[in-house]
């Protein structure tokens, strides 16, 4: 899950407890039969063992710079202090076993004021890379073995690489549009984008799979469930929602198989016709998506830094992300 941040605010200044994007049980769709054998044309997976050594490696970075030995924390002391600067923020502070809220926002957590008033864009991209704690990370980067690596083998590390990237700045995109008290952080808007791919994927290449119906009852029951998730309180569910509209639309665009006759086509006596290499169906869905994915960039992009707030044209959207219950109450963004 994506998470805001939780504040406690108190005595003069602001008390920080915050969370991150955690991905919260994003597990891999089973690889449905496919009536292609594809067994030759199986990629390696190594940009995503590179994406998870990235955000470790980051992690260990963000943890060497809080250095929370050297705070004046009149909450409580340190957590882990046998690790002497990497150990962790007081839970009340950071309940995920993490740097505080200070350090994650000056190296790069996604805030609004930051990015639209100060002009700090690349806060977008940065925010993905970070994460606010052991927990956060560890569930993030889980997921994103299961799910990246089948992808990466099928697909080749290009296209999975720029659904990632593009869906985890997508989640971050419609974040800021809605969210502007609290800082986040987090890979589960490219997780979510990665989870949209396999949906779209699985629509574009409806006809060369078996067992379509449990193929995609299992993945969305998987989807419904994460985004069920995210109506928690301190849980960005628009980083979820940005990160896999972008991950569905770039799907159309980047994993269309092409048809078998077209596969086979070299075996074809010589005269009979080629098939094309894409149904037309999927020729359709690709132009649909990249006008899509075109104009919904735009606008949100022209909409964030001209400071508009989502919210004013969407007033029921508060209850996308947190939905108040008896038990807790929502913070207004």
């Amino acid at each position: 899950m994506r998470g805001e941040d939780l504040e406690n605010r108190g005595g003069g200044g602001r008390g920080e407890v915050k969370s991150g994007r955690a991905n919260n049980g994003s597990y891999p769709l089973p690889s449905p039969t496919n009536l292609i054998d594809d067994s030759e044309t199986q990629w390696t997976s190594w940009l995503v063992p590179m994406f998870v050594v990235a955000n470790i490696a980051v992690f260990l970075v963000v943890m060497y710079l809080n250095n929370c030995p050297k705070h004046n924390i009149p909450a409580g002391n340190c957590v882990a202090k046998f690790l002497g600067r990497f150990s962790f923020e007081p839970i009340k502070l950071n309940p995920l076993f993490g740097p505080s809220s200070a350090t994650l926002e000056r190296l790069g957590a996604l805030e609004w004021t930051k990015v639209v008033q100060k002009h700090q864009g690349w806060r977008l991209l940065t925010c993905i890379w970070l994460h606010a704690g052991v927990i956060h990370l560890l569930a993030n980067m889980v997921s994103l073995v299961f799910i990246g690596i089948r992808l990466e083998q099928q697909f080749g590390f290009v296209r999975i690489g720029v659904i990632y990237l593009f869906s985890g700045f997508g989640g971050s995109v419609l974040s800021s549009l809605f969210i502007r008290n609290n800082i986040s952080v987090g890979a589960s808007g490219a997780l979510f984008g990665l989870l949209g791919a396999m949906l779209s994927e699985l629509f574009t290449n409806w006809t060369i799979y078996t067992n379509k119906a449990a193929a995609l009852i299992t993945l969305l029951v998987i989807i419904v469930i994460n985004l069920g998730l995210g109506i928690l309180p301190h849980v960005d569910n628009y980083a979820h929602i940005g990160g896999f509209l972008t991950g569905f639309l770039l799907g159309f665009v980047l994993l269309p198989r092409p048809q078998f006759g077209y596969l086979v086509r070299a075996n074809l006596h010589a005269g009979l016709p080629v098939k094309s290499k894409y149904k037309a169906y999927q020729y359709a869905l690709w132009f649909i998506s990249i006008v899509l994915l075109i104009v919904g960039f735009t606008v949100a992009l022209v909409m964030l830094f001209r400071g508009e707030n989502g919210n004013d044209h969407c007033h029921w959207c508060h209850y996308v992300t947190c939905v108040p219950t008896s038990r807790w109450n929502c913070d207004k963004n």
